[in-house]
């Protein structure tokens, strides 16, 4: 089967607005490459082994690639739409840049396990590992797997928001929490929360890919009891008559998804936390931090601490006692 290969060369700061338009326009499959020069400062201090090849990205930049399939695809109106929306972005303070697309065709095999060859295991926290389930790995005594087929979702751990959220994660679980992940994606973040003590988590995505990509990562991990996954727009399966297995309010609610989105539904999960329960957000780059900051605020949260993974930031907030 062939499929049609949009690609679009921007910038670092608009990646996950793209490859949101992308997975929005019902893209098959997304992938993401920064740049892979030697001067671009890497996380080492996990001892991470940076195996993918160097590239001539610049500095900054980024080429996200969408595949769509060539049976039910009009690639011209889709092109057209796409450049809408990212010029669309600077009213937003996001900047694409020069950006370029282009379209190919290729076939299946060129790409649905291409990318697979550069995605290694990687400590990304102090306790926490992430394998690929193809991959042969043996842990240290004091490291917990997480066993990862990503599929077409996001979420391999190697992008700065993802680190950022499991290595935040590691701070905030002290053990039997009652966990909601909001865009869950691979179920990653659900995963950890899991492997740190948190008693139950409840894992949500408004994308049936990553729903179903989540149900499968959590079976691989052997933490179906645990962790449940659903449909839901943000936190609206809170509103239904769904039988969930957290008890609302909960303990901690992460999000990593865009400062956009975050910024939306603020008070939602003030609501849903319990007085002294923590708030984890994160995907926002630095351009956002400042409103992000006052929406937290603003909606009653303490911030007590934010991290920082290169330009991304990821916020620590408290619901008071």
């Amino acid at each position: 089967m062939k499929w049609h290969e949009i690609t679009i060369s921007t910038t670092e700061e608009a990646i996950e607005m793209i490859s949101n338009f992308l997975h929005e326009m019902d893209a098959d499959g997304v992938s993401i490459e920064e740049s892979g020069t030697l001067n671009k400062q890497r996380d080492t201090s996990l001892g991470q082994w940076y195996e993918h090849p160097l590239n001539d990205i610049p500095e900054g930049h980024a080429v996200i690639k969408g595949y769509f399939s060539e049976l039910d695809t009009d690639v011209e109106a889709l092109t057209t739409a796409l450049i809408t929306r990212i010029d669309e972005l600077r009213e937003f303070d996001i900047e694409p840049g020069e950006y370029t697309i282009t379209k190919a065709m290729v076939d299946e095999e060129d790409w649905a396990n291409a990318w697979k060859t550069y995605f290694k295991p990687i400590r990304v926290s102090e306790r926490l590992t992430i394998k690929p389930t193809w991959e042969e790995y043996m842990p240290s005594p004091d490291e917990r797997i997480i066993e990862l087929d990503p599929g077409m979702a996001f979420g391999t751990g190697t992008h700065p928001t993802t680190a950022l959220c499991l290595r935040t994660l590691e701070s905030v679980i002290k053990g039997d929490e009652e966990v909601i992940d909001v865009g869950t994606g691979s179920g990653i973040l659900a995963i950890g929360a899991m492997l740190l003590g948190a008693r139950r988590v409840l894992a949500l995505d408004l994308d049936p890919i990553s729903v179903t990509s989540a149900t499968e990562n959590t079976r691989l991990n052997n933490l179906q009891d645990d962790i449940q996954v659903y449909l839901s727009d943000l936190l609206g399966v809170l509103n239904s008559d769904q039988k969930l297995n957290v008890t609302v309010p909960v303990d901690v609610v992460v999000a990593n998804i865009l400062a956009e989105i975050i910024l939306l539904f603020i008070d939602d999960v003030y609501a849903a936390l319990k007085p002294g329960g923590t708030y984890i957000a994160s995907g926002i780059w630095k351009n956002k931090e400042e409103a992000v900051e006052e929406g937290l605020q603003a909606a009653g949260f303490t911030i007590i601490d934010r991290q920082r993974d290169q330009d991304w930031i990821a916020f620590v907030a408290k619901k008071p006692e």
